[in-house]
Formats: structure tokens, C-alpha cells, sequence
């Protein structure tokens, strides 16, 4: 029995198993979920939740004043591996156990953000003049952007951002039924496996009203495919203008007053249009599916 002893043995792996012990074989797929699952795990309140008899995990990130908003779907394999990487750390045991993102785990997202970075860099030919590694303070705000991307920083989303605003009432200026929508929207799109490419693509896909390169083509696994065909759905249903907030605050994680820029909206009407178009987005996964957090992943 190989087990992670500072996990409480909750996430424990078999050395005749095939599970986390495979994924750690797996370097291109390890660091695919790594990049999805610990920038989930790094926000602030992010917990990854594991019962005994459940095939995945969850992350669930909690909000003042409401209850914990799912943000992420993880398998158990993936789970696994991490602990034994030493990415994540058992914070509560117990039928349902709990675990939070460790050094190692924040050094380790850093470092494969630095290398998307890189790439990105030499794919565009510029000069390297961004350092992924500097305070991340105001990353979302679009500062330095290349290309229309933020930074890739373990920072708050706008999303995050807008949720603990309050109005002069003291209500919080996004519900958490809202805020639940956007989270699943953004779960879809990192399941979709779409990257760099929809960010860096999307405005051409905006102009010309064709989006039928988001579907992918067919040798994409049926897992990525069903969640791009999800998030074409939800796009057609919001339109443009809507469907266009939504991607640069949720998936892209632009700022506000980066997407009201690029957008040539006036200043401080962004929060309202995606207040809007987070309303369209819950009533769509109100109308499909009769929920928002269906179990997916």
C-alpha cells in the first residue's frame, strides 16, 4: 500500500492500482487537469471535496453569505494524483474529505502558467517583457495583455470580483444563483479543452458569425466534445453582445474595463450587460436541463 500519509490516507493508491499511479505516467495529461484544477483550487475558499463511495471529486469555492458554488468536476484518478504529487493537502477527513491546494501545488500551476506563457511568447514572436511571475494584483484588469489575454495569474476572476460587490440595499450585486451559471459556463469551457486558440480566435468568430470551429473536429474525446457542443448551445441562446461578456469575464477572465474597451462600450456599463448575461445564461440551463450544477466532467 502506498499511501500519502499527510492526506490521512483519504486519497490512498495501491501500488498494484492503475489509477492516480497511470495519470502520474501521464505528464500531458497530468498537466492538462493541473492547469484546470489547481487555478480552481488556488482562488480564495477553494476546496477540493472527496466522498469514499464517489467516482469524482468536486471543487467547491465558498462566497459570503451563500452557499459553496461548484467550480470544478475532478475524477478520482486525477484526485489521487495530485496527493501523491503533493499538490494538495487532506484539511478535513471524514465520509466526505476535504483538501486544500499545498506550496507545491501553487508552484507547480506557477510553472506550467510560465511555460503557456513562453509559448505563447514564441508563437507571436514577441520579446519577452512579461513576467508570469510578478504580483498579480491587478492581472485581471488586462494590464499587459498579449494578444486580449489576461495574464495567466492565480488571481480573481471578475466573476469572483462582482460576487462580493453589494448594492446600497447590501445585496450582493450577482446572486449565487448567478454566479453558479457563470462557474458552470467557465467548467464547460476548461472541460472543452479550447485553450488558447477560442481566446485568441474569438473576436474573428464574433464578426463573422461562424463558430462552428469551436466544435472541434472528430478526433476529440467525447468528453471535450459534448462540453463544447454545451457552450455552443448556451452561446446561441444568449446572441451577441451577451455571448461576448460572458467568454471575456468567465473563460478568458478579462477584466471589466479590458472588455469594455475592446468592446467600445462606455465605462461602467460592463457589469451591468453581464449581470444580464448571466440571467440569459441561468434561464438556459433553467429551460435544458431544469438545473445548473448537473454532475459533468
Amino acid at each position: 500500500m502506498i499511501a500519502h500519509a499527510r492526506n490521512h490516507s483519504e486519497i490512498s493508491v495501491k501500488a498494484s492500482d492503475a489509477t492516480g499511479m497511470a495519470l502520474l505516467n501521464d505528464a500531458e495529461g497530468l498537466a492538462r487537469e493541473a492547469r484546470r484544477v489547481l487555478r480552481r483550487l488556488s482562488e480564495t475558499g477553494a476546496v477540493l471535496a472527496l466522498a469514499a463511495d464517489m467516482d469524482k471529486a468536486v471543487v467547491l469555492r465558498s462566497f459570503k453569505d451563500s452557499a459553496p458554488t461548484r467550480t470544478a468536476v475532478v475524477s478520482r484518478e486525477v484526485a489521487q494524483a495530485f496527493a501523491l504529487k503533493d499538490w494538495i493537502s487532506c484539511s478535513r477527513s471524514g465520509r466526505v474529505a476535504s483538501y486544500t491546494i499545498t506550496s507545491a501545488g501553487r508552484a507547480a500551476l506557477k510553472q506550467y502558467l510560465a511555460e503557456d506563457m513562453e509559448r505563447k511568447r514564441r508563437a507571436r514572436g514577441l520579446q519577452d517583457g512579461c513576467n508570469p511571475f510578478r504580483d498579480v494584483k491587478n492581472d485581471w484588469a488586462g494590464e499587459g495583455a498579449v494578444a486580449g489575454m489576461s495574464r495567466p495569474a492565480m488571481a480573481e476572476s471578475p466573476l469572483a470580483m462582482l460576487a462580493r460587490r453589494r448594492d446600497k440595499t447590501g445585496r450582493s450585486f450577482l446572486s449565487a444563483e448567478l454566479v453558479q451559471a457563470g462557474e458552470r459556463f467557465r467548467e464547460d469551457y476548461e472541460l472543452a479543452q479550447m485553450g488558447q486558440d477560442a481566446a485568441q480566435n474569438w473576436d474573428r468568430f464574433m464578426l463573422s458569425g461562424d463558430r462552428a470551429e469551436m466544435a472541434g473536429d472528430e478526433t476529440l474525446p467525447d468528453g471535450p466534445k459534448t462540453a463544447r457542443n454545451r457552450m455552443l448551445s448556451a452561446l446561441d441562446d444568449l446572441g451577441p453582445g451577451l455571448s461576448d461578456i460572458i467568454m471575456r469575464c468567465c473563460c478568458f477572465l478579462e477584466g471589466l474595463e479590458t472588455a469594455e474597451k475592446r468592446m467600445g462600450w462606455s465605462a461602467r456599463s460592463g457589469k451591468v450587460v453581464l449581470r444580464i448575461a448571466l440571467q440569459r445564461l441561468h434561464r438556459h440551463y433553467m429551460d435544458a436541463n431544469g438545473h445548473v450544477s448537473a454532475m459533468i466532467g
